[in-house]
């Protein structure tokens, strides 16, 4: 099945972008049936980046096997473009399709839901016409929170993250970026990725995902741009949803030794900053961070704590500092 044959779904159009896990992938579609009760129309796109592991082979076998072909389609991409051009391969010819949904769900393939998250988020959404965005509340399997509502990246909350000391954090604590996970309803500036529920309205003002992003970053640069165009966001933790964090890049995987931060994170953040702050806002944000990592590291070593910078992050950040970089190196 193509994404053509999904045009007639009207509430909402589910697009979980796979990447070398396939069968993390179809443990999450078969977490879906149980929504089929109570959404009859719901549907989904399986973006695969360009995995060339089986990936396609092993989920159309599962949708076939299954029998979800019903509510279920395989999108094979001739190219790995990332996480934002996954996600418009998919949502693209639907939106612009003759009768699209009310709302788009971006699911991680690393995801379990539990029943009745999706509707959740539904009915949410339905009784808040004003609030464009809403995400889950992501959690371990064992239950324990994991943190999925956030502020904006900002000057000051790159510093704080780098240099990781407690006082500096009390007097910062209006700008980290990620809080203590909320207990209830909140208003947020940007929830993760891994689940979070956007109205077709929210694309038709302010367009698609940003595809020159890879990976990171661009849910934070999509809610930012929402924001300013007047959507709020806003965090649903009766949404809940299992999520076995970073298995497609390994980033974000705390349960592993950190591993060496890949080119397009440090291309990723740049354009954040640049192209939502400027270049000297950027540069500046580049230049505090770079301190405190120094201080951390120093501080680190004459308390005798680990330091789990990742492999080569000092040299690697200053490589991919702004001032680093030529002009045409740089986001546009």
């Amino acid at each position: 099945m193509t994404s053509k044959q999904l045009l007639s779904v009207s509430t909402i159009f589910i697009v979980i972008v796979n990447y070398k896990t396939p069968e993390l992938t179809i443990d999450c579609l078969k977490s879906l049936t149980q929504e089929i009760p109570l959404i009859p129309d719901l549907k989904v796109a399986v973006v695969d980046n360009d995995s060339q592991d089986g990936s396609v082979e092993k989920i159309q076998d599962t949708i076939k096997k299954e029998r979800f072909s019903s509510w279920v389609s395989l999108i094979p991409s001739n190219k790995n473009g990332g996480f934002s051009f996954g996600n418009n391969l998919a949502i693209r010819p639907v939106l612009n399709g003759q009768n699209p949904p009310a709302y788009f769900l971006l699911l991680n393939p690393d995801t379990v839901i539990h029943f009745g998250a999706i509707k959740t988020l539904i009915n949410f959404m339905n009784n808040h016409p004003e609030i464009g965005i809403a995400g889950s509340r992501l959690e371990e399997p064992d239950g324990t929170p994991q943190r999925s509502a956030f502020r904006f990246p900002s000057i000051f909350s790159e510093f704080d993250n780098a240099l990781r000391l407690g006082i500096v954090s009390k007097l910062l604590k209006r700008w980290i970026v990620a809080p203590p996970v909320p207990e209830n309803l909140c208003q947020t500036d940007w929830v993760a990725g891994a689940s979070m529920i956007i109205r077709r309205e929210v694309f038709e003002a302010i367009g698609l995902l940003d595809e020159e992003y890879f990976m990171y970053f661009e849910e934070v640069d999509f809610c930012l741009k929402a924001n300013k165009a007047g959507w709020l966001c806003w965090y649903v933790p009766d949404s809940r949803v299992i999520h076995f964090v970073g298995q497609s890049s390994g980033v974000t995987n705390t349960k592993i030794p950190p591993k060496r931060r890949p080119q397009y994170w440090f291309d990723s953040r740049q354009r954040f900053f640049i192209k939502n702050y400027g270049l000297v806002y950027a540069a500046l944000t580049d230049f505090v961070a770079l301190i405190g990592f120094i201080l951390w590291k120093i501080r680190a070593n004459i308390q005798g704590k680990v330091c789990n910078l990742p492999p080569q992050f000092l040299g690697d950040f200053w490589n991919n500092a702004v001032w680093m970089k030529r002009k045409s190196q740089l986001p546009s």
